[in-house]
């Protein structure tokens, strides 16, 4: 996911830091996924025609996206980042939110983690009064946690803390969303990360949507500790799409639904 200050750092990290093996060549024999009961044909990368409804996200990296075209490109949903720790809001986030919005593809905003810097509700709380919020218009996802490696300090995975605390300061920040929005957040990890990192906690599969990051596969691999099925894939951080390409684990109707919380 987008950490947008220090762009070139950026790209260094994500190909430190995320599970990264690149597109499949066209060339590969098409794989088929068994999700949600439905057969997804696969040649390169996860294909839009396997009827999940595609999506991607963004952040300040994109700037000023064309959201006719992305409409018209096949997108169906979107995350866009407003916010990192308690110092940070994207100055794209508005007005991406919004041109989503007006485009007609369903949007949601999305957390940068550093959970070493403050607490988890006082996190949650700065990610709502700039722009994690969520409404049941059937039109707004529900806002994301994305908490992964350090992208400061490769040397902390884990931003210096224990499980237990880990694990206690995304309960913190997911409480003061609820407390908020009446949403739980989707929580965007990395299975290893969640694994090393809460030390495989499962206190969250039954009440938080998960979404998966897992690049350039023909599936999206093996879950962190709890979770049985993803809600969202991000499957590869370059395609059609502006930013990260992702899969809705469900029909249009199924996301129209999550989305108005049901």
């Amino acid at each position: 996911m987008a950490r947008d200050r220090i762009p070139s750092r950026h790209h260094r990290r994500r190909h430190r830091h995320r599970v990264r093996v690149r597109t499949l060549a066209a060339s590969v024999a098409a794989l088929t996924l068994a999700s949600a009961g439905t057969a997804i044909a696969f040649a390169g990368t996860p294909a839009p025609a396997g009827s999940l409804p595609r999506g991607h996200d963004v952040s300040s990296h994109q700037k000023d996206v064309d959201w006719p075209s992305v409409k018209a490109k096949g997108a169906k949903f979107v995350y866009i980042k407003a916010t990192e720790s308690t110092t940070y809001q994207s100055p794209y986030f508005d007005q991406q939110y919004a041109g989503a919005r007006d485009a007609g593809i369903m949007r949601g905003a999305y957390h940068f983690a550093l959970p070493d810097k403050s607490s988890g509700a006082e996190q949650a709380a700065y990610f709502v009064s700039h722009g994690g919020t969520w409404t049941a218009d059937g039109w707004t996802l529900p806002p994301a946690l994305d908490v992964e490696y350090d992208p400061y300090d490769k040397k902390h995975k884990c931003y210096g803390m224990s499980s237990a605390r880990m694990v206690d300061w995304i309960r913190s920040f997911s409480d003061e969303l609820h407390r908020e929005t009446g949403r739980r957040p989707v929580i965007y990890t990395t299975t290893h990360w969640w694994n090393l990192c809460t030390g495989g906690s499962s206190a969250f599969a039954a009440d938080h949507a998960l979404w998966i990051a897992r690049h350039g596969s023909a599936d999206a691999g093996a879950l962190p500790a709890g979770w049985s099925s993803w809600t969202f894939w991000q499957y590869d951080n370059s395609g059609s799409l502006p930013g990260d390409q992702n899969l809705f684990n469900g029909s249009a109707s199924r996301l129209r639904s999550f989305a108005k919380g049901h």
